[in-house]
This record gives C-alpha cells, structure tokens and sequence, in this order.
C-alpha cells in the first residue's frame, strides 16, 4: 500500500492565517463530513481555536448512514460538544446555523448589551477538510455564489469575509489537512471521500479499503450493485475487485473498476455509509 499524504504551501499558510485572525471571531464552525465524523476533525483545529466556542457542523448528512449520524450527535452532546448535522443545499440551513450559534453565544451577547454596547452581528471562522462542502454551505449562507464551488479538493486557496444576515458574518478559510496523519487508515478514509487529490493515491489500494468497508458493513447494496452471488463474498478484496471488474464488463482493468468503485460509492450508488462508526457515549473515537 502506498503512503499518502498532502500538505502543500497554502494550506500551511491557511494555518498560520487562522493563527492571526481567530482573535476578531466569536465562534469557530468546524465544518466536518458527516461520512467520517473524526476523521476530517483537523487536530490543528482544535489548537488553533483553544477557548473560542466551538459547533461541529456534520456536512453531507444526506450521504451518510442517518443512524451512524444520530449517534455520532448523541455522542458529541455527551461531550458538551455542540453539533448539528446537515444538507448544506436545504432551506432552512441558515436559519439553523444563526440560531445554534446565537444560543452557543448568548451569554456574551447578553453581556455586550448589559455594557451598552452597539447590537452587531455575530463573526465565525469556518474551517474544515478539503472538499468538506463548505464553499456550497457558505454560497447558501450569503445566499449568492460568494466562494468557489468545486469537486475537486483545494478550490479555495484565500480567506475573505462574507456577510450571511444582519446576524452572522463568516470568516471563509481554504480547506486543510495537517502536517502528518496518525495512521494510513485515516488517510484511506479522506481519499475515499474525496478530500485528497486523485493524484496523490493508488485508486486501487482505496478501492479495496472501500471493498472491504462495504462487505462488512453495507453487503447488500454491495451485491446488488455488482451482481455479486455470494460464494463471490468468500474471495478475498483482491479476487473480489476483479470479480467485480469482471462484472461490470471492464475484463481486467481493475485500475478503471476501482476508479468506479470509488465514484459509486461517492455518489451514493452503495447506499448512505459511514466510515468512522460511532463511539459508545462515555468512549472515545476509535477505541
């Protein structure tokens, strides 16, 4: 298995951006996917806001499995962790977001105003992985297309103010990776869902990662979309992937079957899945 990994110059600078500026903001959102909850939180993140409050915003909950959803939720409220799950395309997602954070912030709104001073609106930095969604969340929080929208990871590569409502201005922040993952698997897991440049990865080694997960995890929308028997599901992820390959007429390009693999699984053609499964409350992730 190949090693990836990917931090190029701006996202260092993107780091050292949010260094500088956390001070003007009351409130960090930390965009994260809700397909894997801990994986895409950034450990600088948490650095780089220290005691700013802080809400977790679950992006493209529609992709994910809901009840992995629902619990990741409990689980973070257990930790006194505010946290909302949603589809950034939907109506009432500005809304939402404004009143979590007027609610996270309403003690030190009530004392601004107890000091007599001027009603303003409310500033928070949005930060998140590559590709997390939060160029389309912010688009529809300012209700016009203010940052670049992209499939592609690494779109935006600047900071800039947008203004949401009289309630809420937004810092927006280029999508960031950190320095070094903990481990290989957490890599697989941002390739697979698209915060790591193709380029960067052996498009087979993430198709049988993801081959792996959906057998053990999500076996009949596995078979059903590949017409797997399931004698097939005794082979091992090698066999399988060229079962596979076989099946949807690709003969042995396995490289072109596990670029579709990765594709059907991105566009929901195996189902809503969630790659980081949820923690018992009281556990931590990845225990």
């Amino acid at each position: 298995m190949s090693i990836i990994q990917w931090f190029p110059g701006h996202m260092a600078k993107a780091i050292r951006q949010m260094e500088e500026n956390v001070h003007l903001v009351d409130i960090v959102f930390e965009l994260v996917d809700a397909r894997i909850p801990a994986s895409s939180r950034n450990p600088e993140v948490a650095r780089i806001a220290r005691d700013k409050p802080h809400l977790i915003i679950m992006t493209k909950k529609d992709l994910a499995d809901p009840q992995q959803t629902a619990a990741w939720q409990r689980y973070y409220h257990s930790q006194d962790q505010p946290v909302i799950a949603i589809d950034s395309r939907a109506n009432v997602t500005p809304k939402q977001i404004t009143k979590i954070a007027a609610n996270i912030l309403a003690d030190k709104l009530a004392s601004e105003k107890e000091k007599g001073l001027k009603e303003r609106p409310m500033r928070a930095m949005t930060v998140g992985v590559p590709n997390v969604g939060k160029s389309t969340l912010l688009n529809h929080l300012v209700n016009h297309k203010a940052a670049q929208v992209g499939d592609t990871p690494g779109v935006t590569k600047s900071q800039q103010w947008l203004r949401s409502n009289k309630h809420l201005e937004l810092l927006d922040t280029p999508g960031i990776l950190w320095p070094k993952f903990k481990d290989q698997e957490t890599a697989q897991k941002l390739a697979l869902t698209g915060a790591i440049k193709e380029k960067l990865y052996e498009k087979d080694d993430v198709a049988l990662f993801a081959l792996n997960f959906f057998r053990n995890y999500h076996q009949p929308a596995l078979m059903e979309r590949y017409h797997l028997a399931d004698a097939d599901l005794e082979l091992s992820d090698v066999d399988l992937l060229m079962k596979i390959t076989e099946k949807i007429g690709m003969r042995d390009d396995y490289l072109r079957a596990s670029d579709r693999l990765i594709l059907d699984a991105r566009h929901k053609k195996l189902g809503g899945f969630t790659l980081d499964r949820a923690p018992e409350v009281g556990d931590t992730p990845n225990d």
